[in-house]
Formats: C-alpha cells, sequence, structure tokens
C-alpha cells in the first residue's frame, strides 16, 4: 500500500483534470461487502446517551481508503460504496474524471460529496480551478489533509501555512466554500514551547479555517479527541473515524480500542457534521469498509 506521504504526493497530479477515463472492470461477485441490500438496519443497538442522542443516520467514506479500487474504476467502486449503504464520500484525488463525469456517477448512486482533500500546493497556486471543480461536484468543504516535511520545520513555518490557508479561504468564503485542515501526528510534536497544532488553531480564522480531526491520528499522538473539543468547541465539522489496534495500528471501526461512543457523546459540543470512516492499510478493501460502516452506524452521536 502507498504510504500516507507517497498518495498525498500523487494527489496533486490526480486532482488535475483529464479526459482520460479510467479503464473499467467486472463488477465482483456478490459477497458480504458487496450485498445489494444497503446495510442500514441498526437495531439493537442501546442508544442510552440522552434524549438528544441518535445513531449516526448519514455515514461518510473516505475514499483514500478504496484508493486502489479507484485506480481500476471509479465507477464501480462508487457503486459498491454506495450499495454498502454509505451515503457521502469524501475525495481525494479524482482518478483521471472529469468533475461532470463524477457528478453523474455520485447522481446515480445517490451519493454527494460534502468535502475534498485538496494539497497545500493546489491551494496555493490553482485556486480557482479547483474551486470551480469542487462546485460541479457539489463539495462544501475543500481540506488541506498534509503538509510536507520542507514545510513543516519551525513555529513559522506553520504560521505561514495559516497564513495561506486563512488567505484561500477567504476567496473560497465568498464562493461558498468552508477551508478545513486535517490532522496526522505531526503536528503534535513539541516545537519551541507549543506544537504545530495550537500554533494552527490560534492562528486560522475560526470563521474561515475548521478543522477536520482524524481521530486515528490524534489518539496515537497522545491527545484526548474530548479535551480538544472542550478546548476548541464547535470547530470540528468533520471527523476521520477510523480506529486503533493494541499494536497501534490501523483497524475498523468498533475493533481497537478507541472510544468511539465517549466521542461522538460530544459530537454538538465539537459541531460534528460529517462522519467519514478512513482506513489506510486496508487487507480486504471492501470488508474492511462494510465491517466499519456496520460498526459506525451503530454509535449513538449527540446532536
Amino acid at each position: 500500500m502507498d504510504s500516507r506521504r507517497d498518495a498525498i504526493k500523487k494527489l496533486a497530479g490526480l486532482v488535475a483534470l483529464t479526459t482520460v477515463a479510467s479503464p473499467s472492470c467486472a463488477q465482483p461477485k456478490a459477497d458480504a461487502a458487496n450485498d445489494s441490500t444497503p446495510l442500514d438496519s441498526a437495531s439493537g443497538a442501546d442508544v442510552a446517551d440522552g434524549d438528544d442522542a441518535a445513531l449516526i443516520s448519514v455515514a461518510g467514506l473516505g475514499l483514500y481508503t478504496v484508493r486502489s479500487e479507484m485506480e481500476k474504476s471509479v465507477e464501480a467502486t462508487l457503486e459498491r460504496v454506495a450499495k454498502i449503504g454509505y451515503k457521502e464520500v469524501e475525495f481525494a484525488g479524482y482518478f483521471g474524471k472529469r468533475p461532470t463525469e463524477l457528478a453523474a456517477i455520485l447522481k446515480s448512486n445517490g451519493l454527494t460529496s460534502p468535502s475534498a482533500h485538496v494539497p497545500l500546493a493546489e491551494i496555493r497556486g490553482k485556486w480557482n480551478e479547483t474551486m470551480e471543480t469542487a462546485t460541479t461536484i457539489g463539495h462544501k468543504y475543500l481540506v488541506c489533509p498534509w503538509v510536507d516535511e520542507a514545510d513543516r520545520g519551525a513555529a513559522d513555518d506553520w504560521r505561514q501555512i495559516a497564513a495561506d490557508l486563512n488567505k484561500a479561504a477567504e476567496v473560497a468564503s465568498s464562493s461558498g466554500f468552508q477551508m478545513a485542515y486535517h490532522n496526522h501526528d505531526f503536528e503534535f510534536a513539541p516545537i519551541a514551547g507549543t506544537n504545530a497544532y495550537s500554533i494552527l488553531l490560534a492562528e486560522l480564522d475560526p470563521k474561515l479555517v475548521q478543522i477536520e480531526l482524524d481521530l486515528y491520528w490524534a489518539t496515537k499522538a497522545g491527545q484526548d479527541p474530548v479535551a480538544l473539543f472542550k478546548a476548541h468547541p464547535g470547530r470540528f465539522p468533520l471527523v476521520h473515524v477510523k480506529d486503533m489496534a493494541k499494536d497501534g495500528s490501523f483497524a475498523e471501526v468498533g475493533t481497537g480500542t478507541i472510544d468511539f461512543r465517549r466521542i461522538f457523546a460530544q459530537a454538538r459540543l465539537a459541531g460534528i457534521k460529517h462522519y467519514f470512516v478512513e482506513h489506510d492499510q486496508p487487507a480486504d478493501v471492501f470488508q474492511s469498509i462494510t465491517q466499519s460502516y456496520r460498526a459506525l452506524r451503530r454509535i449513538p452521536a449527540r446532536r
């Protein structure tokens, strides 16, 4: 599997619009992850977190998880994603498809894409083109997903990143978009008595740039997502939902050590609107996203 760094570097190339269609692939044989019946039944879950807590009704998928399948066929992959029961997807590259093609594929499968990951280089460079693409596909959130090591040395480097994001976000906001920043673990490493995450949260205009909290990476860095919610209420409209095995590796939702019930009991405080399942290195892509979908749909979140 590609590393996160390699995949994000490829992303700048993938978002460039081309007219080359992805090769088609035959529809796989029916199996548990390819059941034509959406897995929308979450009966049996215990919603015991208060009158304003309810099961998560709209589950999203970060398409980075299925990137290997998207490279084979965007159409076939999104069809299977929809059949599992997902209603929302977050793009991480467009795999040679034109915006109009993607909009049509999403519509035909009953999917929407409220969010997309956009490399920092694109934000600093081809911003108008990026927003035109986002308008056609239907994105609302444009998320900076990664900062190359060369760009993230000292505190002043992070302040410059924040300034660049604020500048781009002013333009995006006037066109109806909301920007956000997605974390890994390196943002929490010490820098001159603070860390990059604290710098970003202090320097980013909360009205212009919100936060997509990756629950796995924050937890791996020793952070408590609930504490972050309490310190910065309302700044987290997007979350990446992936679990952590006891050895620290990635795991399907519900099979690891992260207490999602506790975290999502604070969903209203955090301002969470969209939940995107993600797994960076799934052994079996469709089995993984099916298992995580079923688990996510059984977790109550405070409204």
